[in-house]
């Protein structure tokens, strides 16, 4: 059982998770009240270079530009990582003329930043700074200044970077956003970036893509029923299709199958075509999954039989794909 000390605890620990939160959410407030025209240059320099964005910085600063970097490379803008201690150390060869390099630094004015700064500047190339001290070393030094400067960090202690690292974060992310509106990057580019995620199945994993290890259940219409249950049973997708001289006449299905034991005391003079629902409905085998799946919950139905140019293929089964995360 709960203490009453342990309930108040729990009240004060919660009390200070949601101030925290509300802290850097008010420090955020204030960084999108300092958006500049230094943003707008950044932004239309990334744009218009034929090179890549080379993100650097040391410390937690280095971790945020990271993740930098991957939101770029995931929404159409080339970029790599660079840690400022290691470009001083050989590094450096990584960047060319016409990139883009974004130093990323609290205070502008760490070594590793201020020995970094006139190398990158005789590359010729366009700096930008996110840095929360606008009158350091590293912000008169670049070409534009995006202000990350906050009051004071969220930690007790006003020491661990928290604050001042959510702020570079979201300076970052509202490059990428500019960024993706210029280039007119659309969900399909981004799903071509993710082809592992459920976007990117859902936008181009196709129905063959899932049948091709299946089996293909098949019987004659005059099969008997023993060896109808027998085909179902051996290809385990629930269902047989009927055919007859290649042309797909009906599918039985498990429900059919147990609707027949309902209502027949007699099984022996029964075949395929006396339980079969005729006129099934029939997809192409290059029809998306995701298509796929639709018609499959607006027929309340588990499977679907698929064809190549009108000749039998195989069957997909509703749990094909949802095992792929399309949902």
């Amino acid at each position: 059982m709960i203490t009453q000390n342990e309930f108040m605890k729990s009240e004060t620990l919660k009390h200070l998770a949601a101030d925290s939160i509300r802290l850097q959410a008010k420090a955020l407030h204030r960084i999108a009240d300092a958006v500049d025209d230094s943003m707008v240059l950044a932004v239309n320099k990334i744009a218009q270079s034929t090179g890549r964005v080379v993100i650097t910085g040391i410390g937690k600063s280095a971790i945020i530009a990271q993740k930098i970097v991957a939101t770029f490379n995931s929404t159409g803008t080339p970029a790599l990582f660079m840690h400022a201690a290691d470009a001083i150390h050989g590094d450096l060869g990584m960047i060319q003329s016409e990139d883009v390099v974004i130093a990323i630094s609290k205070s502008g004015e760490t070594p590793e930043i201020r020995t970094l700064v006139p190398f990158l500047k005789q590359q010729n190339g366009f700096l930008i700074a996110i840095t929360g001290n606008t009158a350091s070393y590293l912000a008169q030094q670049a070409d534009a200044c995006l202000d990350a400067w906050v009051e004071r960090e969220v930690c007790q202690n006003n020491m661990a970077p928290t604050t001042s690292t959510t702020a570079q974060l979201i300076l970052g992310d509202a490059l990428a956003v500019c960024l993706q509106e210029i280039k007119g990057f659309k969900k399909e580019d981004f799903a071509k970036y993710h082809p592992g995620g459920s976007l990117g199945k859902k936008m181009f994993l196709r129905v063959n893509d899932l049948i091709r290890t299946n089996n293909k259940p098949e019987v004659h219409p005059l099969s008997n029923i023993k060896d109808t249950i027998g085909e179902i049973s051996a290809k385990r997708l629930g269902a047989v299709v009927v055919t007859d001289k290649e042309n797909i006449v009906g599918i039985i299905t498990d429900g059919d199958i147990r609707r027949m034991l309902e209502h027949n005391d007699t099984l022996s003079t029964l075949c395929a075509k006396d339980i079969m629902s005729p006129s099934p409905l029939v997809v192409e085998r290059n029809l998306l999954a995701s298509e796929a799946l639709n018609l499959m919950r607006e027929r309340s139905i588990t499977q679907l039989i698929v064809v190549d140019t009108g000749q039998y293929y195989g069957i997909i089964h509703l749990h094909d794909i949802l095992n792929e995360g399309i949902e």
